[in-house]
């Protein structure tokens, strides 16, 4: 969501106190332009604290220092790498969202479609995967991967084309 400057100052306290976090946009965009925080991000799995990163491929390239292109062109190994770098849970969003942890092969998620590509849908996957590691006792790479799974299968079962952020709830809920 659109936190804009007010995310960077609340991340140090975050990153080095919360249980649990799933971080997009606004607070990632913070990460790739701060080294500092990225180091706090890396230093969280050490601490026993979770982390689910959820970008989009420039949100991720961003991150890794490169460019869409290069993202896009092997997004398992992109989603991978970002695992590994910041010893956290990664759902690289897009067509064939890829779920990743750095000790296991990535996970293709095979659901969703184009009516996903809508401002707020990709809020509403951090939210819904924050809420299922929170409500339900998954672990980080169990939400990530049922929460992506149901984001997307909400989507292939809603006849709304495009489908907003609103709707989508909706259709979560309805799963």
């Amino acid at each position: 969501g659109g936190g804009g400057e007010t995310v960077a100052p609340a991340l140090p306290g975050l990153l080095a106190e919360a249980e649990r976090l799933a971080l997009d946009a606004d607070a990632l965009n913070a990460l790739a332009g701060d080294p500092a925080l990225q180091a706090a991000l890396a230093a969280r799995a050490a601490l026993d604290l979770g982390t689910v990163l959820t970008p989009h491929p420039l949100e991720a390239a961003r991150l890794l220092g490169t460019d869409t292109a290069t993202v896009q062109r092997d997004r398992l190994a992109a989603a991978l790498q970002l695992a590994r770098r910041f010893a956290c849970v990664v759902v690289l969003k897009g067509s064939g969202s890829v779920v990743a942890s750095p000790d296991a092969a990535p996970a293709i998620n095979p659901t969703g479609n184009a009516a996903l590509a809508t401002a707020g849908t990709g809020d509403v996957l951090a939210g819904w995967i924050g809420g299922l590691w929170a409500a339900c006792g998954l672990t980080a790479v169990a939400a990530a991967e049922r929460g992506t799974w149901q984001h997307g299968e909400a989507a292939d079962q809603s006849p709304l084309t495009p489908l907003r952020a609103a709707d989508l709830v909706e259709a979560l809920h309805a799963l």
